[in-house]
């Protein structure tokens, strides 16, 4: 089953994958290949620099999109398992925004799933960004940076 988690406030994403990973029931041993991607949030957008950003989405559908996600990456790549951990609410610059990890036999597998769920997430999960400017004033990213 998708491992999907939606958190509100800041998270350590190493931690937090030793934690969850015994929830997916991988054994020591099982697996040769973790390929793991954490985003943070940045100071700067679109030539503008960002104070803080703040991170919106609805509980229950946001969860549902990320584990058919998942489930699609499980079909389409020779994987284990998988986990995303997503960040919503305020979010200063330098706090980790996204996890996501893969496991799998081999390292070309969980690499290109990882990449699918990293590209996926960010085009079709619904979550909405609201940035504070340096300036003051505030914008909705109307649409995510190329990868």
């Amino acid at each position: 089953m998708p491992l999907v988690r939606i958190v509100e406030g800041p998270f350590q994403p190493w931690a937090l994958l030793a934690e969850l990973e015994p929830e997916l029931g991988l054994r020591p041993g099982g697996f040769g290949a973790t390929a793991v991607f954490t985003g943070t949030m940045r100071d700067f957008n679109e030539g503008d620099g960002v104070t803080a950003m703040t991170l919106e989405h609805y509980p229950g559908m946001t969860e549902r999109h990320l584990e058919r996600i998942i489930d699609e990456a499980c079909g389409r790549f020779d994987i284990l398992d998988a986990l995303i951990v997503h960040r919503v609410g305020p979010i200063a610059p330098g706090e980790t925004i996204v996890l996501t990890a893969v496991w799998s036999a081999h390292r070309r597998a969980a690499f290109e799933a990882n990449r699918f769920l990293m590209e996926e997430l960010k085009h079709r999960a619904p979550f909405w960004k609201k940035e504070a400017l340096a300036d003051g004033s505030a914008r909705w990213v109307e649409q995510n940076t190329p990868g």
